[in-house]
């Protein structure tokens, strides 16, 4: 599948029964199948899976938070005149979570009721619930703040580290939080202690980072090839190097997603081209060979058989891995 949809691709996503949708900068999201939901007033700025498995949460510059599928929209949260920098949802709490501003605002999609408002000293960049959707970890400058998403008053644990965090991904047994960094960094702290993970040798900003492997592995962008880096063991990649998958001197790696449970990655590259590998073997599957703008979408579902990329342009597909 090939399409031109004429706007920035904010997200491209697999949804539970597989359905690949794709969140725009013209503020629709549209489905593989074909539905097109105009879901904002506006541009989508951010995007995850709803906890049910079915459809897309997506936040916008409208100060909305919607859930679309094929069949329509729904409008969970409403705060006129701010941006929804962020969205996170945890399918095992049923919590949703989204940034504002200094704010981050969770929902329970069980309970209408609910709601909660936890504010930082600085904007909120991005945000990711631990593996049981209990803690809210929220990217800021100077480091990494957890919240506890059902407790109403309480003082956070701060991860310090100097420097503006923007992206956060953990580890599948909630042992380490990763976070990518403003400067060509890539950061992490092992919860339990606070113990500090420098990861440096970036060539360029961190823009992606996931877990493969059953956590066994992590994989980002920031280089001429992805970055594979092991985290079997006690202490995680302490002490140990990365590897680097698919270099390539004439471009950069933008985009990664990767299976939770199995070896398979994909990589979107800053030509536009994208591919799909599985780590064990290490031989690279074309998916997009041709060039374009920059990849700023993209993921491989469950099993490693399909990827969904899209670009700054608007171009996205949906590519059969080994097809």
């Amino acid at each position: 599948m090939r399409s031109s949809f004429q706007a920035y691709v904010t997200a491209a996503l697999f949804d539970r029964s597989g359905l690949a949708a794709f969140a725009l900068g013209d503020g629709t999201v549209r489905f593989e199948s074909g539905e097109v939901i105009e879901a904002h007033d506006g541009a989508v700025l951010s995007a995850c899976l709803h906890p049910s498995g079915s459809g897309l949460l997506t936040g916008g510059d409208d100060g909305k938070v919607v859930w679309s599928r094929p069949a329509g929209a729904e409008v969970v949260a409403d705060l006129p005149g701010k941006w929804i920098d962020a969205v996170a949802a945890s399918p095992e709490s049923g919590l949703i979570a989204f940034a504002a501003g200094r704010d981050l605002h969770v929902r329970d999609r069980a309970d209408a009721a609910f709601s909660r408002t936890f504010t930082h000293e600085r904007s909120v960049a991005d945000i990711a619930f631990d593996p049981k959707g209990r803690r809210i970890a929220c990217a800021t400058y100077g480091g990494a703040w957890l919240w506890y998403g059902r407790i109403a008053e309480q003082k956070p644990v701060i991860l310090e580290w100097a420097g503006s965090h923007v992206g956060l991904a953990w580890s599948p047994d909630g042992r380490f939080l990763m976070s990518a960094m403003q400067e060509n960094q890539l950061h992490g702290w092992r919860v339990a202690d606070d113990k500090n993970l420098k990861m440096g040798g970036y060539p360029a900003k961190v823009k992606s980072l996931a877990f493969a492997a059953k956590g066994q592995l992590l994989v980002t962008s920031g280089a001429n090839g992805a970055v594979v880096w092991p985290f079997a063991g006690a202490t995680g990649p302490m002490g140990k190097q990365a590897a680097e998958i698919g270099y390539d001197e004439s471009t950069m790696v933008i985009r990664v997603a990767a299976t939770p449970a199995l070896q398979w990655i994909a990589a979107g590259l800053e030509d536009g081209r994208v591919w799909a590998c599985e780590l064990s073997g290490q031989k690279l599957t074309p998916l997009k060979a041709e060039k374009g703008s920059p990849i700023t979408a993209l993921s491989i579902n469950p099993t490693g058989t399909r990827v969904a990329w899209g670009d700054e342009d608007g171009e996205a597909g949906v590519s059969d891995v080994g097809a």
